[in-house]
């Protein structure tokens, strides 16, 4: 049994009593209750007790545990994704930092742990953090988005010609040194000095 406009609309003013600061998830939770609805007064029974059924089943707390059970969710995930980064970001740095005490010390591996330890940060830190900042809207500001894009753009690129050399000894790795020094030095610097000035008139 299909349910009716007005239906819809009585389901939808108990969601929105409730709360639930996702959009997204009031949409899920119209669709899941309309359907338990449905499905309850195709047996036979009125709409209010197939309405009350429905929420006991779908929330027996009410439909704010659903929002808490989600944010505990997000921030679990979120919770994990910034461990897997800053872990990943303090291992490139250990290794950089120690490859560097090695190569002055003339060690044998010092060279191998920085290019390495350079790599692994460029590649794999810098996108992670990058990303990161997206989804958490720090960067708001059209200058810090470019900012941003050049600053990974370009130590992409320097990660590239470090992989190249330590790899194939390819000449692109010159190449996409000179692409990377030049992004950086023409793209990120500008924005980066750009924004300090512009702070700096602010305060």
């Amino acid at each position: 049994m299909n349910l009716s406009q007005q239906q819809v609309c009585i389901i939808r003013s108990i969601i929105d009593q409730a709360q639930l600061t996702l959009p997204s998830l009031k949409d899920d939770v119209l669709d899941h209750l309309c359907c338990l609805v449905e499905k309850k007064m195709d047996s036979g029974k009125s709409f209010e007790d197939s309405l009350n059924e429905a929420l006991e089943d779908l929330a027996p707390d009410g439909l704010d545990e659903i929002q808490r059970e989600t944010d505990l969710l997000l921030h679990s995930n979120i919770i994990s994704m910034k461990k897997l980064m800053y872990s990943v970001g303090l291992a490139t740095s250990i290794s950089i930092t120690m490859g560097l005490m090695m190569k002055i010390l003339h060690m044998p591996g010092g060279e191998e742990l920085v290019n390495y330890g350079f790599l692994s940060f460029v590649l794999l830190f810098l996108p992670m953090i990058t990303i990161h900042l997206y989804k958490t809207g720090s960067v708001k500001l059209s200058h810090q988005k470019f900012k941003m894009v050049f600053g990974i753009l370009s130590a992409l690129c320097t990660g590239m010609a470090v992989f190249f050399k330590l790899t194939i000894s390819l000449d692109a790795s010159g190449m996409m040194l000179m692409i990377g020094a030049s992004i950086f030095s023409f793209g990120f610097l500008p924005l980066h000095f750009l924004g300090m000035y512009r702070k700096s008139v602010a305060q």
